[in-house]
C-alpha cells in the first residue's frame, strides 16, 4: 500500500489557476473521494496525480517518490507510476473480449501466460464477470461495461487506483450496485484509491476521507463524520448532507446576530459572525417560530418528510433551505419556522468557521 502526499501543488492554464497552493497527506490504504462542484478543481488534480498534466508548483509524492515537482519541471511519465485509471469513458478495446481486455495490461507487463490466465479468472470472478468473459463490450450493458474497465485496472495489482466520475454514465439503480461493488473491489484489493465526484452521496458512501475543494482550494479535509459533523466552512456546511445544513446570513449588532428583523441568539462570537447554522433535524414548522417560511414542496423520505422552502429575509432577499420534520407539510402554504435556542454554528464573512 503506497500512501501520497501533495505539498503546495499547483496548476496554471494561462491566467487561470485551475488548483492552488493544495496541501493534502493521502494514507495508504484509503479510499478518498474529491469532491466539489464543477470547476472546483479536483479533475485536474486528479490528473495531476496521474500523470496526464504537469504541475506548474508544487510536489506529489507515491511512498518515498517523488513522481512531480512543478518547481523543477519534473513529471513522471503516467506508465512509470505504478497506477491503474478508471475513466467515465469504459474504454474497453472494441475487438478484444472481456478476457482479452482484462488481460491486455498483463501481457504488456510482461505476465506469463499461465499467470495472466490465473489473475484474469481471480478478477473476473471477484467482479462477478466470470460468466461474460468470451464476450465483446458491444454485446454487454453499461453496467457490465463499467465493471469489465475496473477488473482491467485492478488486474495487475496496481498500488495507486484513480477514478475519473466512473458511475455518471449510469442510471440509479446501477450507480448504486456498482458503487457497492466498488467498496467491496477496494476493501480486497488494499490500493490506494482517489475517486472524483461532484456526487456527495457517492463520496459519503464510499470514502474513508474526502477532500471538499472550490475555486482550487481546499476547503476541509477529513472522514465524511468530521466533516458533516463539524464544517470547517460555510461552503463545507451547505454542500454536504442530505439535506445540507442551513445557513443564515446576517449581521451582529450590539451582541446580537440579526437576519433582517429577527434578533437571533448566536453566544459570545455573534460579534463577528456572518452567517448562522442549524441541523435541518432541529428546527420545527411552528406558526409561532421566528422565520416566515413560504412551502414549495414536501418529499416523503425513510418514514420522515423533507420539506424545502423560502425562509425569512435579509436585504430582501429570501433564503432557500430545506428542513427534516415528522409530518408531512402542503405545497404552497405560508407558516413559520422555529429555530432552536442556539445555532449549530457560526461562520466569519470569509466563511470561516467560528
Amino acid at each position: 500500500m503506497t500512501s501520497i502526499a501533495i505539498e503546495r501543488l499547483g496548476k496554471r492554464f494561462g491566467a487561470h489557476e485551475a488548483v492552488r497552493e493544495l496541501s493534502l497527506d493521502l494514507p495508504s490504504g484509503g479510499f478518498i473521494v474529491l469532491l466539489g462542484p464543477s470547476g472546483c478543481g479536483k479533475t485536474t488534480t486528479l490528473r495531476l496525480l496521474a500523470g496526464l498534466e504537469d504541475p506548474t508548483a508544487g510536489t506529489i509524492r507515491f511512498g518515498d517518490r517523488v513522481v512531480a515537482d512543478g518547481d523543477r519541471a519534473f513529471s513522471l511519465p503516467a506508465r512509470r507510476r505504478g497506477l491503474g485509471m478508471v475513466f467515465q469513458s469504459y474504454a474497453l478495446w472494441p475487438h478484444m473480449t472481456v478476457r482479452q481486455n482484462v488481460g491486455w495490461p498483463l501481457a504488456v507487463a510482461g505476465w506469463s501466460r499461465a499467470d495472466r490466465a490465473a489473475r484474469v479468472a481471480e478478477v473476473l470472478e471477484s467482479l462477478e464477470i466470470a460468466g461474460l468473459s468470451a464476450r465483446t463490450p458491444a454485446q454487454l450493458s453499461g453496467g457490465q461495461q463499467q465493471r469489465v474497465a475496473i477488473a482491467r485496472t485492478i488486474a495487475p495489482r496496481p498500488d495507486v487506483v484513480l477514478f475519473d466520475e466512473p458511475l455518471s454514465n449510469l442510471d440509479a439503480r446501477l450507480r448504486t450496485e456498482t458503487r457497492a461493488e466498488l467498496g467491496r473491489v477496494h476493501r480486497a484489493s488494499g490500493a490506494t484509491s482517489v475517486y472524483v465526484t461532484h456526487d456527495q452521496v457517492e463520496a459519503l458512501a464510499l470514502a474513508t476521507h474526502v477532500a471538499v475543494m472550490k475555486d482550487g482550494v481546499l476547503e476541509q479535509f477529513g472522514t465524511p463524520s468530521e466533516l458533516i459533523e463539524r464544517p470547517a466552512t460555510a461552503f463545507v456546511a451547505s454542500f454536504l448532507g442530505s439535506p445540507a445544513a442551513v445557513l443564515l446570513p446576517g449581521r451582529a449588532e450590539a451582541g446580537v446576530f440579526r437576519h433582517g428583523a429577527v434578533a437571533l441568539s448566536a453566544g459570545a462570537e455573534a460579534a463577528r459572525a456572518a452567517h448562522v447554522m442549524y441541523r435541518p433535524q432541529d428546527i420545527r414548522l411552528d406558526p409561532q417560530g421566528e422565520l416566515g417560511f413560504e412551502i414549495l414542496e414536501s418529499t416523503p423520505s425513510a418514514g420522515r418528510h423533507l420539506v424545502t422552502g423560502l425562509a425569512g429575509e435579509e436585504r430582501g432577499r429570501r433564503h432557500r433551505v430545506t428542513i427534516v420534520t415528522d409530518e408531512a407539510a402542503r405545497t404552497g402554504e405560508t407558516t413559520r419556522l422555529r429555530l432552536p435556542s442556539v445555532p449549530a454554528a457560526l461562520f466569519d464573512g470569509d466563511g470561516r468557521r467560528l
